[in-house]
C-alpha cells in the first residue's frame, strides 16, 4: 500500500495576542467624607426609602514608568421628604503596575481597574453608612465600559 504525499499549504501563523501584565499593588481610601446635616431629627423621617443620587467618576494618572494610580470618585446624595439625609463622598484608589500596548492602557485603567476595585468601595460605603446609624445601601454594579464610552463621546463633542 502506497501513500501519496500530499502537498501541504503553508499555514498562516496566528498573530500572538499582545502581552499584558497587570499587578494591583495596593488599593486604599484616598478620601472619605460623610455629612448628615440634619441629624438627629432626620432619623425620625426614615420611614420610607430615601431617594439617592449616585455620581461616579474615574481618573487615572501615570506616576512612574508603568506605574499608575486610578481614582474612583463616588458622590452619593440621599434625601428623605425633600430634606438632605446624607452626603457621602469617597475616593477609592488603586496603584497598579501595567505593561500593555499603548492603545490598551487607557481602557484597562478606566474600565478594568475600577471593575476590580468596585466591590471593595461598595463595601466601604455600606459599612460607613451602617456605622453612622443610617440604613446601608447596596449599590448595583456599575458599567465602567459605558462610563468610559460616555466620557470619550463627551470629550469628542467638545
Amino acid at each position: 500500500m502506497a501513500f501519496k504525499k500530499q502537498k501541504q499549504e503553508p499555514q498562516e501563523q496566528p498573530q500572538a495576542a499582545p502581552q499584558v501584565s497587570l499587578v494591583l499593588n495596593s488599593q486604599y481610601i484616598k478620601d472619605l467624607s460623610l455629612e448628615i446635616p440634619h441629624a438627629p431629627q432626620i432619623f425620625k423621617k426614615l420611614t420610607q426609602q430615601p431617594s439617592l443620587k449616585v455620581d461616579v467618576n474615574v481618573e487615572s494618572n501615570n506616576v512612574e514608568q508603568n506605574g499608575y494610580t486610578v481614582d474612583v470618585n463616588f458622590s452619593i446624595n440621599a434625601d428623605v421628604e425633600d430634606e438632605k439625609l446624607f452626603i457621602l463622598e469617597l475616593t477609592y484608589s488603586a496603584f497598579v503596575t501595567l505593561v500593555a500596548p499603548k492603545e490598551h492602557v487607557e481602557p484597562i485603567l478606566n474600565i478594568e481597574i475600577p471593575r476590580l476595585t468596585f466591590p471593595f468601595a461598595r463595601n466601604i460605603i455600606a459599612q460607613c453608612l451602617m456605622e453612622s446609624g443610617l440604613p446601608p445601601i447596596m449599590m448595583n454594579p456599575i458599567d465602567f465600559a459605558a462610563l468610559y464610552a460616555a466620557r470619550h463621546s463627551a470629550n469628542a463633542n467638545n
